[in-house]
């Protein structure tokens, strides 16, 4: 539609059918008409009327579901303006990827952008128009459930991952090419730093932290031309995010430029009354109104209260055209005027959703993601020893996590059912662990006794992260180390296989095992790519976007702390009056941005193409990389930086850039960066942001330990 008609078709509309685009409801609300349905009408302020007036509709799925409810909505709305259909599709839609925190362990942003383009066009083709995803959150307490749906604590990776994302669902030409989604950034703004690690708790953060560390990978969601933003659940500056004007307005409107739909949260402008800022839901809506919310999510405070509210405010009636605007150049952008069905294809769908070609790349992505954190020699396993696997999460199909609610894990193989196929029959067998938790001492069992290797699956529960699954201890459950010591005691080898949404305390699990598998929620595929990790099908390569802390006293960590003026170091370490624990490091038990090889590499010859560089210049920075062992490795190869001296305290360290090789055995590879002036800006007291002249230090390493052995000035 071009953008006369759809201005005369906003002047065209009432009060009543304007007020109905900014409410949005769930795909319930549409079934056939039952006592199940009475109560949320009515908490929704919600009649058959306005129910056909809404503009969006969330939870929805399958070809012939949109195409029938949009059929049915279009004859029923007067101006027939098309629904838009959204969905929480965070890691895939049929086919289920690993858990956003082990896609970020991949640091591969063109693979993660190939799992949101498969991502949407499997929805797609079931007629959904938006995917409340990508979640783009910096976060630093593990405490927090939904930290499986982030992509870790550093802002530069975040930023890469979140171009990916957005680029990968939206595509180049999003009206013409059906296989697309629209992307909503969330949760604006820093929903992943809640006190004490608590969901949906109240947010403290510094407004230099705020904008230095939180507010970019936003930004560069918003810059790669995602639609939507979800406004979050927590308060900033002790306002509540959803009728924060300031934050919403000034800083996410103005400041970032971001000119498309903002939606809340589920339920999130009712929350205002709970949160103390709005007396009631008349309020609530006025307030967030007022802030720019152009659509409420499952709260009844527009549906009940904005038509008296704009009726009786010239002010707001402006305000609510805004809003209306912004969702009427949604539908269009999406081409719904013209398509209202969109891409929904109901026979393509069944050769579309869950195909071959997209669990082969769930795969992939899958065996890049698992990290190797310990490996005392004892893997990759090999066939012709015997290997006994047990452990909770052996014979279980509980593999992908939270957030898959299309995922069906009767389609999910066992970790048991993949290294059958594998392993040789002879020399493998599944123990159940349960009996021996039960008292019973199953393993001292013949296979046990006589057994070389142990594989233990152990982990959370997919229950046990996500939204809603904070937890104050992040340790294993107490049957899985009495497990693991109970094992320790035959003096076998044992290797534990993590399946977790989350960073866990280790500390008494390191002394167990001989090997450690960090391998997430691992999705549809994980199963098999943790088989092809354990024998040696594929060398590990995933490194870690979450430092592991030694003890959940740690929490928050993160490996670009601020510069203290009482720095441990180890030339301090006997003196006592310094920034640490007594009874601890401060330093991580696995840092961000590590991970083991069955290969190793060896850096060298750091070297800088200058030791001065201007506001123009490109300084070459380069080291030799050489795999000195007897396998093929991925390597991850990250720049570090510190700026030695700030207008404001500067991080200790900083992952400035980051490249792939892959080497044969004993071959070397140079890898060059190219560093300029506008990667050494930063947020200054005032708030703007630019660099400054003076020392920077450099260094380039397999994770963020990495000393800063080179340095180079900024001259202006």
């Amino acid at each position: 539609m071009k953008i006369d008609a759809l201005k005369a078709l906003l002047d065209e509309m009432t009060i009543e059918e304007k007020v109905g685009q900014t409410i949005q409801l769930s795909a319930d609300f549409f079934s056939d008409q039952s006592e199940d349905i009475t109560g949320p009408m009515n908490d929704m302020a919600m009649t058959e009327e306005k129910k056909y007036q809404v503009g969006s509709v969330l939870g929805i799925s399958g070809a012939k579901e949109t195409i029938e409810l949009q059929k049915r909505y279009i004859e029923e709305s007067r101006l027939n303006i098309p629904l838009l259909f959204m969905a929480d599709i965070i890691h895939g839609d049929h086919t289920i990827f690993p858990i956003p925190l082990g896609l970020g362990a991949t640091w591969n942003p063109d693979l993660i952008k190939q799992t949101a383009e498969i991502s949407a066009k499997e929805a797609a083709i079931q007629g959904l128009h938006v995917t409340f995803s990508p979640m783009v959150d910096l976060v630093r307490d593990p405490r927090w459930g939904r930290v499986m749906e982030a992509t870790g604590e550093d802002k530069l990776l975040n930023k890469r991952y979140a171009r990916a994302f957005v680029e990968g669902y939206q595509g180049e030409n999003l009206k013409e090419d059906l296989t697309k989604l629209a992307a909503c950034v969330k949760h604006f703004a820093g929903y992943g730093a809640p006190r004490g690690g608590r969901d949906y708790n109240s947010v403290d953060l510094n407004e230099n932290t705020l904008r230095e560390h939180y507010l970019p990978a936003y930004q560069e969601g918003i810059d790669a031309g995602a639609k939507l933003v979800m406004t979050a659940f927590n308060t900033i500056d002790n306002i509540p995010a959803t009728g924060n004007t300031r934050l919403m307005r000034d800083i996410l409107r103005d400041e970032m430029d971001f000119n498309g739909v903002l939606i809340s949260d589920w339920g999130a402008i009712g929350e205002l009354v709970p949160h103390g800022v709005a007396e009631d839901n008349k309020a609530a809506a006025k307030q967030a109104l007022t802030a720019g919310v152009d659509i409420e999510m499952m709260s009844a405070a527009y549906s009940e209260h904005l038509v008296d509210l704009v009726n009786q405010d010239e002010t707001l009636k402006i305000l609510l055209d805004e809003s209306v605007w912004n969702i009427l150049k949604l539908k269009n952008d999406l081409g719904l005027f013209e398509q209202p069905y969109r891409g929904a294809d109901e026979a393509a769908e069944k050769e579309t959703v869950f195909s071959n070609e997209n669990k082969q790349v769930a795969l992939t992505v899958a065996e890049q993601s698992i990290v190797l954190l310990e490996n005392n020699g004892v893997l990759p396993l090999k066939k012709d020893t015997k290997l006994v696997l047990t452990g909770p999460l052996s014979q279980s199909t509980d593999l992908l996590g939270a957030w898959s609610w299309k995922g069906d894990r009767e389609q999910t193989a066992t970790l048991a059912e993949a290294m059958a196929k594998i392993a040789n029959n002879d020399s493998f067998s599944v123990v159940d662990d349960r009996t021996f938790l039960e008292g019973q001492n199953s393993f001292f069992m013949e296979d046990i006794r006589t057994a070389d290797t142990v594989v233990v699956a152990i982990g959370e529960s997919s229950e046990m992260s996500g939204e809603a699954a904070s937890r104050t201890n992040i340790t294993l459950p107490e049957n899985q180390l009495t497990l693991l010591k109970e094992l320790k005691k035959l003096n076998k080898q044992v290797v534990a296989v993590l399946i977790n949404g989350r960073p866990l305390d280790l500390s008494e699990v390191i002394p167990l095992v001989d090997g450690l598998v960090e391998a997430w929620f691992p999705g549809t595929m994980g199963a098999e790519a943790i088989t092809n990790v354990l024998f040696g099908n594929v060398n590990p390569s995933g490194k870690l976007p979450m430092s592991f802390p030694r003890s959940v006293g740690q929490i928050p960590l993160t490996y670009n702390e601020d510069s203290t003026g009482r720095p441990m170091t180890e030339e301090k370490r006997s003196e006592k009056y310094l920034s640490r624990y007594l009874d601890a490091e401060n330093t991580a038990l696995y840092p961000f941005g590590f991970g083991r090889s069955y290969t190793t590499f060896e850096y060298a010859n750091l070297t800088l193409s200058s030791q001065k560089i201007s506001e123009d210049d490109v300084l070459q920075v380069s080291v030799d990389v050489r795999n000195t062992g007897d396998v093929k490795g991925l390597e991850t190869v990250q720049v570090y930086i510190r700026d030695k001296v700030g207008e404001v305290v500067r991080p200790v360290k900083e992952l400035i850039d980051f490249k792939q090789i892959e080497c044969t055995p004993g071959e070397s590879r140079t890898v060059t960066f190219e560093i300029t002036e506008k990667q050494l800006r930063y947020t200054h007291a005032d708030h703007s942001v630019s660099s400054d002249a003076g020392t920077f230090l450099i260094g380039i390493g397999t994770d963020s330990t990495v000393a800063l052995s080179a340095s180079f000035e900024l001259e202006k």
